[in-house]
């Protein structure tokens, strides 16, 4: 199984795959972000990308103050750089995007530890999922995506999921 929370992966991965790794070592951008325990998650990792999929990198927080101040030292220079504050199932969140090279990149910050911040736990669920059930399943959920499906609503439909596709998908077992 991959190890996600180190992107040696995607130097050994499809074309998009290799050119996030060049960037996020290039540009420093998970080293800048070590303190945080940052994971990449989302599509690229599990490579159900579409042409315009970013790059999602999730972190955890102790101090969000902290936080915030490390991302905009890091990344405010960026371009479209922007950040806000939000709450995500009555969590405090943080999120940060801007555009590194051809990349989208969106920071997502929580006092959750990464490894169980949701979007860590529905992209290992969903590799799952792409491991058992194979390419042709693989390329209808690219298709669903390119059609305007986010991901996790995209796995649902398929699986015949009823409900929140966010917490079904979390409680999927194969």
């Amino acid at each position: 199984m991959t190890d996600f929370s180190n992107i040696e992966y995607l130097k050994n991965g499809n074309k998009k795959q290799r050119n996030a790794f060049e960037v996020l070592t290039q540009h420093k951008i998970l080293s800048n972000l070590a303190e945080f325990d940052p994971i990449l998650v989302g599509t690229i990792p599990i490579n159900i990308d579409i042409e315009n999929s970013d790059l999602d990198i999730i972190c955890y927080w102790n101090d969000k103050a902290n936080f915030i101040e490390k991302i905009i030292l890091f990344f405010g220079k960026e371009a479209g750089f922007a950040i806000r504050e939000i709450f995500i199932n009555g969590r405090d969140s943080v999120v940060a995007n801007f555009k590194i090279e051809n990349f989208e990149i969106e920071v997502f910050g929580q006092n959750i530890p990464t490894k169980d911040q949701n979007g860590y736990r529905h992209m290992l669920i969903e590799n799952e999922i792409l491991q058992s059930k194979g390419n042709d399943f693989r390329s209808e959920i690219i298709k669903l995506k390119q059609n305007g499906y986010k991901t996790e609503p995209a796995f649902a439909f398929l699986l015949g999921l009823k409900g929140d596709p966010y917490t079904e998908l979390l409680e999927y077992k194969i």
